[in-house]
Formats: structure tokens, C-alpha cells, sequence
């Protein structure tokens, strides 16, 4: 490589990679080796792309314990074929117990839908999180402060996105098989590491409204 900084970067991945692979093999559990043969996850991690919120160690949760699919803003969109298929493996062969849609406050995606300024591609994307702004904008404008405007928006699309996420064939066609499946939505404080329960968990669809819950 030319340039001198990306080589550096590129030396301390395969640094760390080596450091890893050491503590792998001095490990005495054997939790690696069991790894090795598959995996036998309990909880589906649907969370942001945003590097400062890991699952695993959010959830205190080992390698092996948590699968995960994470975009930009946590969305639950009934057209993305990755979140469905990561879904769908997960619920129905992995046979999660616990789908989490996991937002956090400080997140830049849902504070760029609440300006008019154009960011390139990405703007499609924020275009549903600016839907659910739409669907609160009343309660969302009568606050006044800013930051506070969108740590509100953060809490309400979190909500949303479990709805989106119930709504779907998937879970309600898990539903009818399963009475061990729960759908959960929770709010990340980066600055204390603290999982804040939404209070919005379904298991089943007796909630979800007419219109939504399939037969």
C-alpha cells in the first residue's frame, strides 16, 4: 500500500486477528471448538449500524449467543430481502426465543430525517424514518428542544419497527407453531451502557390490529 496510514490501519486488523486467535487457543472451555460445529443463538439482535453498539457486550452475551443484523437506524422494512432472510433463518431454523429491535439515543440516522439537508443515497433509506416522524409529528413538534425532539423520534421509530417487525408473515406464521417467541424493543444510553426496555414486547399478534394480524 501507498499510503502509510491505511497500511498502518490494515496491520493493527491483522494484529488484533492474531491476538485473537491466540486467546482462542488458549481458551480451556472449549466454547470455540463447540462453536465450531454451529451455532445455537437465543436472541436475534436487529440493531444499528453505528460502531459504538455491539450486541454482545451490550447484552453481556458470549460469541455463539446472539444473531445479528444490523442497518443504518435499526429499520424493519417489509421489502428488504436481507432483514428477511436473516429473519427468517433466524426464527425458523435457528429457532430464536427473543427478536430485539435495538435503537439507541444519539443516533445520527434518525437526527439527519429530521432536517430538510440532502446526504446522497441514504436519503431513500431515511425517507421511513421520516414516516415515522409523519405518523408522531404532533407530539414530536410540541417538544422544544432539539436533541430532545430526537431522542423522542429515536424511542417512537423503535416502537414502530417492532410493530413493522410483528406485522410480519414470519413472526405471525412463527406464532401459530410457537408460544416462545417474543418480539422486544429497546433504546441504548451509549454514555452509560445501559438497555432501556420500550415497553412495547408482543407474543402473539392479539394486539396488532385487524388489519394486520393474518389468520
Amino acid at each position: 500500500m501507498e499510503n502509510k496510514d491505511l497500511k498502518i490501519g490494515f496491520d493493527n486488523i491483522i494484529k488484533g486477528n492474531k491476538e485473537w486467535m491466540e486467546f482462542v487457543k488458549n481458551d480451556a472451555t472449549g466454547r470455540f471448538q463447540q462453536l465450531a460445529k454451529g451455532q445455537n443463538p437465543e436472541i436475534l439482535w436487529i440493531g444499528c449500524a453505528d460502531s459504538r453498539v455491539p450486541a454482545n457486550e451490550l447484552t453481556g452475551t458470549k460469541p455463539g449467543e446472539v444473531f445479528v443484523h444490523r442497518n443504518i437506524a435499526n429499520m424493519v422494512i417489509h421489502s428488504d430481502m436481507s432483514m428477511l432472510s436473516v429473519l427468517d433463518y433466524a426464527v425458523n431454523v435457528l429457532k430464536v426465543k427473543h427478536v430485539i429491535i435495538a435503537g439507541h439515543y444519539g443516533c445520527g440516522g434518525v437526527a439527519a430525517s429530521l432536517s430538510r439537508k440532502q446526504y446522497g443515497i441514504i436519503d431513500n433509506w431515511l425517507g421511513h424514518i421520516k414516516d415515522v416522524y409523519r405518523l408522531h409529528s404532533a407530539e414530536i413538534d410540541a417538544i422544544q428542544e432539539h436533541d430532545k425532539k430526537v431522542d423522542r423520534l429515536i424511542e417512537l421509530n423503535v416502537q414502530e419497527q417492532v410493530f413493522n417487525l410483528c406485522a410480519t408473515s414470519i413472526i405471525q406464521n412463527a406464532w401459530k407453531e410457537r408460544n416462545d417467541l417474543a418480539v422486544h424493543g429497546m433504546i441504548i444510553n451509549i454514555g452509560t451502557g445501559e438497555l432501556i426496555d420500550q415497553h412495547c414486547t408482543f407474543t402473539n399478534n392479539d394486539e396488532l390490529g385487524e388489519v394486520f394480524a393474518y389468520k
